[in-house]
């Protein structure tokens, strides 16, 4: 009997699932594979769910559809095939091309546990950034741990913004790239160069990407400034990130026209808590404060109010605002500025829950028990006035400190923050129970003065405050995702997904060389034994390389529209709520949650949201990963320039990574540095097992967590990185003679 089309598609689907070469995927991944067409969209689901109940195929916890008992994690799965079929010059992957500065490269490709490396000769000129088709190499040759594969196609040029400094000869010029990752310096013919003179930081675009005899040649398009200009710097690195400071003409014309007081008529139809006394905690330069609390008690139970800044009512959906909003995806904080997601007129103005003035909100009102369990909550429109505009510091005096003179200053309030610390006490308590965990790595405050320079470099101080309003921010994001999980509409979801098996395995290999351990079964492992072991690491030499490679091992938290849960904080339920000012998904669930509740969400607005909130996903969680590493380089930077002038000096620290090239130090402020091996006296070898240095010669080990005494040797202000050398007199000693940071070598 002839197979009909369904039987025929069905083998094929099955077939590709048993294909050693098959990368697990979701559905929709699977779909757009396969080129499934929207009129076959509904039989393709068919015979995906036949699957699943026939036992064939199963979904992980990841939601990727895989044969069932297949066990290996998705990125060895794919390497495996990859290394089995690597005889063949016809295997290809498509991915993005990083490029380094010696001329070599790396291809990441989606589903491959580890990149492919691409030589100089094997890269057919592709750019970082780039997007291109490689081949693995004949006999799946490889290059340490990765294999090596060839670019075929630059399948699309990367079109990023490409920033760096202009160097002028008398007809013609270069451009010096400021990413590293860019290893051509880029021609520039004199009709290109827009009158940029030496020095000035430009835009380039390229025109010719050369070949290997010639340069990349371009145009600048735009002169930022000069490289000494006070700000340039980091504006520089910004726009090298495609993060541009400037709103255009018609979104800041729309901002001021919504930049109205709110009026007896925006009022109606809100709960009214201007009498309710709330406050907002924020840090002292704070000036886009989008949410605000509340408590009060109900006999034994916690009446807890988060209030948010309704951003929604002032930013229409496809307005120009929005559509500015969505492109920003997020507000970005860099070592001197900050680049609003929204215009200041609504950041910093009708939007920003100021003291004194009325306010359109978003109340999430919870009732808590002695254990922290939310027995009953509401979710409104609301008004609000806000009774104070405290700071950390002052909070953290009050809750922390005792402090009579501040508690006097704010005696109205003080009362209800110190009945704010114990319920934070009580949910972080709940937290620390069901196994979150909490990767309390010191973060990097600087001090600049009027031009940008770095006077002073510390660690962020992380105190009670600051952990009273993440504890209650965490329980409103978890109210409102459980709520509207059981609504069963359209949403957008902050997931973390459990780590990746083979990275998992890896840290089980690693810490067992110091003792350690954690219990899982597969892809089954608990969070509660991430805590435990950093639990264990605590206070000793290796928690910092031990607690980063933990973090390591984790996957990126992301947007989605599937509820996946948040691993790290070990919850079933999380979105972000409370931030609408500064990030976008927050500002989309608003809408949806105001539809909800004016009974709105009719099936031509469940479906409206269902076909966009995807690709809002996709695009704000890029936009989340641009800006953080832009903040990333631009401490780097600052950390860079403040140690340029002082060189010469010694300073105490901790090792903190040892690697085969060197030691890595980092000090009290924050700052990191490499001790290159090629400065330390004698032959060192690196044991890897243990992460030691070992002096053949000199019978010194230098040792993960040991402190030891460094001079500032070298700063390279392009790579933003700091170079120390062994301060000790004799370096022969097994003990060191430790100096007070800052002395200076004689």
């Amino acid at each position: 009997m002839e197979e009909s089309k369904r039987d025929k598609r069905k083998k094929l689907i099955t077939e590709l699932f048993k294909d050693d070469l098959y990368s697990p995927m979701k559905r929709k991944e699977l779909a757009i594979f396969m080129q499934v067409t929207e009129d076959n969209r509904s039989e393709f689901d068919s015979i995906i769910d036949e699957l699943l109940n026939e036992g064939v195929i199963e979904q992980t916890k990841r939601g990727k559809l895989v044969l069932r008992d297949v066990k290996a994690s998705d990125g060895a799965k794919a390497e495996k095939g990859a290394r089995k079929a690597a005889g063949a010059s016809s295997l290809s992957y498509t991915g993005t091309y990083i490029g380094n500065a010696r001329g070599f490269g790396f291809v990441e490709v989606e589903g491959l546990g580890e990149d492919l490396f691409v030589s100089e000769g094997d890269s057919l000129n592709a750019c970082h950034g780039d997007t291109v088709r490689v081949e693995i190499l004949n006999g799946g040759r490889k290059r340490g741990a990765r294999l090596e594969a060839k670019v075929v196609e630059v399948v699309a040029r990367s079109n990023d913004a490409i920033v760096g400094t202009y160097q002028a000869s008398k007809n013609y010029g270069f451009v010096v790239t400021d990413n590293s990752k860019f290893s051509s310096d880029i021609f520039i013919a004199k009709e290109n160069s827009m009158g940029a003179v030496d020095g000035h930081k430009v835009m380039v675009e390229i025109k010719d990407y050369g070949d290997a005899r010639h340069n990349p040649e371009g145009k600048i398009v735009r002169i930022i400034g000069h490289a000494n200009d006070p700000g340039v710097d980091i504006l520089s690195i910004a726009l090298a990130f495609g993060i541009e400071s400037e709103f255009p003409e018609k979104v800041l014309n729309q901002a001021e026209s919504m930049n109205k007081p709110v009026s007896e008529a925006d009022m109606l139809g809100r709960s009214d808590y201007r009498d309710m006394v709330m406050v907002t905690i924020d840090g002292e330069d704070s000036k886009d404060l989008d949410d605000a609390v509340s408590l009060s008690m109900d006999g034994e139970d916690y009446v807890l109010g988060v209030h948010i800044a309704d951003v929604a009512n002032y930013v229409q959906e496809s307005s120009t605002l929005d559509r500015e909003a969505i492109k920003r995806g997020t507000s970005v904080y860099l070592a001197d500025r900050v680049i609003p997601m929204l215009p200041h007129a609504l950041s910093n103005g009708i939007c920003s829950l100021n003291e004194g003035e009325d306010r359109l909100a978003l109340s999430c009102i919870m009732k808590i028990d002695k254990s922290g369990r939310v027995k009953d909550y509401s979710i409104e429109e609301s008004v609000v006035n806000i009774n104070h505009r405290m700071t950390y510091t002052a909070v953290k005096a009050i809750i922390e400190d005792n402090d009579a003179e501040i508690i006097d200053k704010y005696s109205d309030v003080a009362p209800m923050l110190m009945k704010m610390q114990e319920l934070s006490l009580i949910l972080r308590a709940k937290r620390e129970k069901r196994g979150a965990v909490d990767f309390d790595f010191p973060e990097t405050k600087l001090v600049l003065d009027k031009d940008g320079v770095p006077v002073e470099i510390k660690p962020y101080d992380r105190n009670e405050a600051t952990k009273l309003i993440e504890s209650f921010m965490l329980a409103a994001n978890e109210t409102v995702a459980e709520h509207f999980y059981w609504q069963e509409i359209p949403f957008l979801y902050r997931i973390h997904e459990n780590p990746d098996e083979e990275k998992i395995k890896k840290l089980c290999t690693f810490i067992k060389n110091f003792g350690y351990y954690i219990k899982s079964a597969g892809e089954d492992v608990h969070p509660k034994e991430f805590q435990k072991l950093l639990h264990r690491v605590e206070g000793t030499k290796e928690e910092p390389l031990i607690a980063r490679l933990t973090l390591r091992s984790m996957q990126q938290a992301k947007y989605s529209t599937d509820c996946l849960g948040h691993f790290g904080l070990a919850c079933e339920y999380y979105t972000h709520f409370t931030s609408p000012i500064r990030r976008y998904p927050d500002l989309q669930i608003h809408r949806i949650i105001k539809d909800s509740l004016r009974n709105r969400l009719n099936d031509r607005k469940k479906e409206h949201y269902a076909s966009i909130l995807p690709e809002v996903a996709v695009s704000t969680s890029r936009a989340e990963r641009r800006a953080d590493e832009a903040e990333r380089e631009t401490v780097k930077l600052k950390k860079a320039q403040y140690m340029s002038s002082r060189i010469g000096e010694i300073y105490e620290g901790v090792i903190s990574g040892v690697t085969n090239w060197g030691i890595y130090v980092e000090l009290e402020n924050t700052v990191e540095g490499l001790v290159h091996v090629s400065s330390l006296r004698g032959y060192y070898r690196f044991d890897e097992a243990n992460y030691e240095l070992v002096g053949e010669d000199t019978g010194i080990v230098y040792r993960l967590g040991e402190r030891v005494k460094v001079m500032v040797h070298d700063v390279d202000l392009a790579l933003r990185t700091v170079d120390f050398i062994i301060a000790d007199f004799e370096e022969g000693s097994k003990t060191h003679d430790f100096y007070r940071n800052g002395r200076k070598l004689k």
